[in-house]
């Protein structure tokens, strides 16, 4: 029990992180992700809808985007992203991996 809550918190801990972030700098994550809305026919997606779809898909690189961007993004925040995509992939292809091992040993 206490390994499965372990599990939870870490999985979790991007997206809290960045949901406490987003409450307590409001204005950082608005500044980083102005001018992202975009247009689709007669539809129009709103800014702030790009970080709450990061907080759900990518988290880690959101919050690494949203560390490095403000100041504009050079060499070495360019890897700082990098690993941070690397950390969400790996995530996503570990539960596949888990999932392909369970389904096969039963």
């Amino acid at each position: 029990m206490g390994c499965c809550l372990g599990v939870l918190l870490l999985a979790g801990a991007p997206r809290v992180a960045l949901l406490l972030w987003w409450f307590m700098d409001p204005l950082r994550v608005q500044a980083v992700f102005r001018g992202w809305s975009t247009t689709v026919g007669n539809l129009t997606a709103p800014a702030w809808i790009w970080p709450l779809v990061g907080l759900l898909l990518v988290p880690w690189t959101t919050i690494a985007y949203v560390f490095v961007s403000p100041g504009g993004i050079t060499m070495l925040e360019w890897v700082v992203l990098g690993i941070a995509l690397l950390l969400d992939l790996s995530a996503h292809g570990g539960g596949g991996r888990y999932y392909q091992q369970r389904r096969s040993s039963s």
